[in-house]
């Protein structure tokens, strides 16, 4: 291999599952310097705890690539809005979301003098972003045609620039399609990548109970926030009218994150005398559910059933106790999403 061949870079977009650990391998067998770009969103984040990255770092470290993390936070939300090619199975807009991170990952090929991009993609592996057609249409949306190389799969797609250009060979390049694992897991070994992940992802937006929050967000608040976000990521949800949303803790950590979440303007509900939830009431009618909400809020808490028991109602600097009995099932589960 020829010293100006062992200096070409390519950017990998690096999700931290095993396909696109496989990716970088195979162009580092082949002699190229990859740099990686980590996409986060707000319903995909490698902080957020949910192991949605993989420890994406580490995986950065064990394969001795530079790491570029891009936050797609305002303009993820928007795209949101109006998907051009629509949502999958759950409020997942995954070609859009796809082309984003391939925007993001051009953006740093040009940046940094990059021959082309390459990903963990497998053909037919996902059903809305992995089949052929729609590999097509992100790299068209995307303005890369040509420019995105799949080593898992790149045998069985059609010829790339780098592949016309003499840079790769496609001798070198995998023809794996399908859900299999099996020979990825026999090329992890082969590159001795231990405890491989699954395939990388996580994300929220796929999840269906997560995905039934996200659409009522997006029917009811023209334009959500990262808090409103946020607050979908926590508590059971009830949606109480067209303008209000509640939303109850379930354990300690969501009612620190609750109080943390917060708006002016927002209502905290919690019982006073016993271990229970924190509330929160959110939306222009807010006020109107106080008493509700706090027969919810106290349903959920320790108190005894058959007596009533005190909520304190914080509304910015003011505060109200309100006393109240344990709701009934039948009286709020039609509101719970």
């Amino acid at each position: 291999m020829s010293e100006e061949k062992e200096k070409k870079k390519v950017v990998a977009l690096l999700s931290g599952g095993l396909d696109s650990q496989l990716a970088v391998r195979m162009m580092q067998e082949q002699g190229f310097d990859v740099s990686a770009v980590a996409i986060k969103t707000p319903f995909c984040d490698f902080d957020c705890g949910r192991g949605c990255g993989f420890e994406i770092r580490e995986r950065a470290d064990d394969l001795n690539i530079n790491l570029k993390t891009v936050y797609l936070g305002d303009e993820y939300i928007n795209m949101l809005k109006n998907p051009k090619h629509g949502m999958g199975a759950g409020f997942n807009p995954c070609v859009d979301c796809r082309t984003m991170m391939f925007d993001a990952a051009k953006k740093h090929m040009d940046d940094i003098g990059a021959e082309f991009i390459i990903s963990g993609e497998v053909l037919g592996q996902r059903p809305m972003s992995q089949h052929e057609p729609a590999l097509h249409t992100i790299e068209k949306d995307s303005d890369l045609v040509g420019k995105i190389v799949r080593p898992l799969s790149a045998g069985l797609l059609p010829e790339t620039i780098p592949e016309k250009n003499g840079l790769i060979k496609r001798e070198n390049l995998g023809m794996i399609k399908g859900r299999t694992r099996r020979n990825q897991l026999e090329m992890a070994k082969k590159y001795g990548i231990e405890n491989p992940p699954n395939a990388g992802g996580g994300c929220l937006l796929t999840e269906p109970q997560f995905g039934i929050k996200a659409k009522d967000l997006f029917d009811h608040v023209e334009t959500p926030t990262i808090n409103d976000i946020d607050l979908l990521k926590i508590g059971r949800h009830f949606r109480l009218d067209d303008k209000t949303k509640f939303v109850v803790g379930r354990n300690k950590d969501e009612n620190e994150m609750i109080k943390a979440i917060a708006l002016p303007g927002d209502i905290l509900l919690e019982a006073k005398d016993v271990v229970g939830p924190i509330s929160i009431l959110r939306g222009k009618n807010a006020k109107d559910h106080i008493e509700f909400a706090s027969s919810v809020t106290l349903r959920y808490s320790d108190a005894p059933k058959d007596q009533q028991g005190i909520i304190t109602v914080k509304k910015d600097d003011s505060s109200e106790e309100v006393s109240t009995h344990r709701a009934v099932e039948e009286s709020y589960i039609k509101f719970r999403m």
